[in-house]
């Protein structure tokens, strides 16, 4: 073990590699490590190939295909209550639960503010409403990454007396060996994902919120903190897409006489062309398009396959000897 960590930390182990039973059914690709200086122009050029950028440049071969799309990939998409797709989310109570009941805490004034900005916002769009049952369940925010605050509840209550769901969840290793080894790749973040799907209609009273103000809501759409959401949110954009929760990855490599850019429009438009019979949205400010390589649930995904975050690879090598 020591041998190996002082090989780690001296760059001396280019490759790790998983090694399988010949009769596993499953072909994964092996991961690497690359140095900092290889990755380091990974982000710059992401960044050029950011939504936002591309309609800075007529000339980019994405630019007519975002604006013929923008309906759906935009920086404003609609606030509105979404269309039936067939997918509700569903609270399915044990047997002998009671009502849910959690006494909201003091927020600072900053989140409290931030609150009723939301729930006025979501309250015009249809998306939540004023409720009268016997159930509540305090709100608050978390920071997000970009600084701003994102609003969730705690339905710990709530989700100890639901049943829990056993749809399947993607899994990382296979998404990642399926995208490895392409020449091109997109990510589209759909904007607001769990709000896109409707409640049951006879859970809408269990999904009863408190506020800082002292009202009481309910949502129409799914909200955030409920523990079967992921697993609803699954099933919604698996029947459409190749993605992962509220990611959609389009890849695509040389094929049938075409280039990879080719390709991948024709993919794209199929995406979009879905995206738009379906109204789901996509922010374009988080969209990249048609970049060599992208990161992916902490890995970085390229034509030459899987390649491990030097990040936290320096913070294992930077790990003490026992």
């Amino acid at each position: 073990m020591k041998d190996f960590l002082a090989e780690l930390k001296a760059g001396e182990i280019a490759e790790m590699v998983l090694l399988k039973p010949e009769t596993s059914h499953e072909d994964l690709n092996s991961s690497s490590v690359m140095d900092e200086d290889v990755l380091e122009g990974f982000p710059k050029q992401r960044a050029t190939r950011l939504g936002s950028e591309i309609l800075k440049n007529p000339e980019d071969p994405v630019y007519p295909l975002v604006r013929e799309y923008s309906d759906v990939v935009s920086k404003h998409p609609p606030s509105q209550l979404p269309p039936d797709r067939g997918v509700r989310h569903e609270i399915d109570l044990v047997p002998g639960a009671k009502y849910c009941v959690t006494r909201q805490w003091p927020l600072p004034r900053e989140q409290c503010e931030v609150i009723d900005a939301f729930i006025t916002e979501r309250a015009k769009s249809g998306m939540v409403r004023e409720s009268k049952f016997p159930h509540s369940t305090p709100t608050f925010c978390v920071r997000k990454p970009t600084g701003k605050w994102r609003l969730v509840h705690a339905y710990n209550k709530l989700n100890s007396a639901t049943v829990p769901a056993e749809t399947p969840i993607p899994r990382k290793d296979i998404l990642l060996n399926n995208m490895s080894g392409c020449t091109l790749y997109s990510a589209l973040d759909l904007v607001d994902g769990y709000y896109q799907i409707l409640m049951r209609k006879s859970d809408i009273p269990l999904t009863a919120v408190s506020t800082p103000s002292g009202m009481l809501w309910e949502w129409l759409v799914m909200p955030q903190g409920l523990s079967n959401a992921p697993a609803t949110f699954n099933r919604l954009t698996i029947a459409y897409v190749r993605s992962y929760f509220d990611d959609i990855f389009v890849h695509s490599r040389v094929e049938g006489g075409q280039t990879a850019m080719e390709v991948h429009l024709k993919y794209l438009r199929r995406v979009f062309e879905v995206m738009r019979a379906n109204k789901l949205y996509a922010n374009i400010d988080k969209c990249v398009f048609t970049a060599e390589e992208i990161k992916v649930l902490g890995c970085f995904v390229s034509r030459v396959g899987v390649l491990a975050d030097p990040g936290k690879v320096k913070a294992i090598a930077a790990w003490p000897t026992p």
